[in-house]
């Protein structure tokens, strides 16, 4: 080869770098030429090298190192043994398909009596079409017995090379999957989340892909540098049906009313969909009260206990006599004192009147209607598989009147959370179950029957005045569209309520509740009117 301008291509090794005996006896490279000890390097008044000397064997150490002949290449520096080793590890470890070593010119980082010459290095792979490069440079100096020889360090294979540290192809850590909302966004920094994205699994089928990387690595503590990718590692990435916008006020709403301690969970559902929009819990931790929480709904309930009134005959304008206390035998009374005896079922849904339910329902429903009217028509203890784990309603056949009566308000043995309770409410106001989900891929049940689009109808008109004359008006004041809400309020205790609230506003639906709260048109209600004034404004 000759130097034009002092710049040269060296040798290049094609198809098989990675196999140096091949390689040595295709371009007939000797295995033995050149080695030799560590040369002396002249420190006395000898001439240094001239820049043709400097190309000259820049040139020679390139191009055997280029066709993989690494103990010529090796016999060239001043320190051939430890030339050898460096440059047979970087060869054995980065194992590429093709190598091309091209000269630059002298370079700036040369001296008087120790010239640089400059040099690309281009490294391309099997199975990738880009290729691995980068400038480095090597230093040239004339030995005591006057041969012009390459100052050996392992900087000269790569600048950040050093010593005790290694290049190689290496296998990356497998990534790890990050869901996203529905837009892409990511999730990780809400705290109700950081227990459940490591919940979700990749789709069926997916797989991780592996990557590889030259990797540099070595030198004490520091960790391992990756300085060029062969195949970049990927996970299955799933996009989730929660908002990101409105999961962050979904937090906030739990993060309010749950100050002091208090347990309290949100979700919010589509009910067009059944996509699961917002999902919030305190504390937050491995427990999910969100959905896999179980507690007595109270007078929420109510919404499913007026579907099986009405499916036995009754109508909102019914007379269904608000009496101050009743019995089943056990004695039942309201929270508010006295008796309202002209109040109808609607009356006695958009004020929460206990008696007048329980009445009712012992008069119509026959046991175990309750349950299969939530079943069929709601969806509720079906198994769903939203994504993660979750839990079904309990809602249990009474063993006598009193069981009865406590189920018709939402008390006694029932246990359902924040997601099953959203759904009821999505259920009324889109008149149709959809079985809520975390990820549209997963598998959806249906329910047996359907909600009779006249029941519907009433529960919507009777939500709806529950806003603007019942026991919903304070916390959805100012709401407009398609509302329609109700309150529930628990006995915990001697003291304690907890309370629930369900509300939708067009095709946003919400349950919350505040363990300890209260009425529930306090604390839970703000929380789940809050959410429905961030997203629930279009149809």
């Amino acid at each position: 080869m000759v130097a034009i301008g002092g710049v040269f291509t060296a040798l290049v090794v094609v198809g098989g770098y990675g196999a140096h005996n091949v390689v040595s006896a295709v371009s007939g490279g000797s295995s033995d030429k050149g080695a030799g000890a560590d040369a002396t390097v002249s420190q006395g008044p000898q001439t240094p090298p001239t820049a043709a000397e400097a190309d000259a064997v820049a040139k020679d150490f390139l191009a055997a190192w280029g066709r993989g002949d690494l103990t010529v290449a090796a016999g060239l520096t001043d320190r051939p043994e430890a030339a050898r080793m460096a440059l047979t590890s970087f060869h054995d470890g980065v194992s590429a398909r093709k190598l091309t070593l091209t000269g630059t010119g002298a370079a700036a980082t040369g001296t008087p009596s120790e010239p640089a010459v400059g040099y690309r290095v281009r490294a391309e792979f099997d199975g990738t079409s880009e290729a691995w490069e980068y400038d480095s440079t090597l230093g040239v100096v004339r030995a005591a017995d006057g041969r012009i020889l390459v100052r050996w360090a392992p900087a000269v294979i790569h600048p950040k090379l050093g010593a005790g540290k290694t290049l190689a192809v290496k296998t990356l850590p497998n990534p790890v999957s990050k869901p996203t909302d529905r837009k892409g966004r990511p999730l990780d920094s809400f705290p109700s989340l950081r227990s459940v994205l490591p919940q979700i699994a990749p789709p069926d089928g997916a797989k991780v892909v592996t990557g590889q990387a030259v990797v540099l690595s070595g030198g004490g503590s520091q960790e391992a540098e990756q300085l060029f990718v062969l195949a970049p590692p990927s996970a299955p990435q799933v996009k989730l049906t929660l908002d990101a916008d409105l999961q962050q006020v979904a937090e906030d709403a739990v993060k309010q009313q749950s100050a002091g301690g208090k347990p309290a969970s949100l979700v919010a559902v589509q009910p067009s969909t059944g996509n699961i929009l917002a999902m919030a819990f305190a504390p937050q931790g491995e427990f999910n009260r969100a959905v896999g929480g179980g507690q007595a709904p109270g007078s929420t309930m109510k919404v499913i206990t007026s579907a099986a009134l009405l499916q036995a005959g009754m109508t909102p304008d019914t007379a269904a006599p608000c009496k101050e206390t009743t019995n089943s035998p056990r004695t039942w009374h309201n929270d508010e004192p006295g008796s309202h005896l002209d109040y109808t079922l609607s009356d006695d849904f958009i004020h929460s009147c206990n008696t007048g339910f329980i009445d009712k329902g012992l008069e119509k429903l026959q046991p175990g209607t309750l349950a299969s009217v939530a079943r069929d028509q709601f969806g509720l203890g079906l198994q769903w598989r939203i994504g993660i784990p979750s839990r079904d309603a309990t809602i249990p056949a009474p063993g006598n009147k009193d069981e009865a009566a406590a189920e018709y308000i939402g008390q006694g043995q029932i246990q359902v959370n924040s997601l099953l309770m959203a759904s009821v409410a999505a259920t009324v106001q889109s008149g149709t179950f959809r079985q809520p989900v975390l990820r549209e891929d997963a598998k959806r049940v249906t329910a047996p029957g359907r909600l009779p689009a006249d029941v519907a109808q009433s529960l919507r008109s009777m939500m709806a005045r529950t806003v603007t004359q019942g026991t919903a008006q304070a916390p959805m004041s100012g709401l407009s569209g398609q509302i329609g809400a109700k309150t529930g309020t628990v006995e915990a205790g001697s003291q304690a309520t907890n309370s629930w609230f369900i509300a939708y506003r067009n095709d946003l639906a919400v349950a919350a509740e505040v363990e300890g709260g209260g009425h529930g048109n306090s604390a839970a209600g703000v929380a789940a009117a809050q959410v429905l004034k961030a997203g629930g404004g279009k149809g």
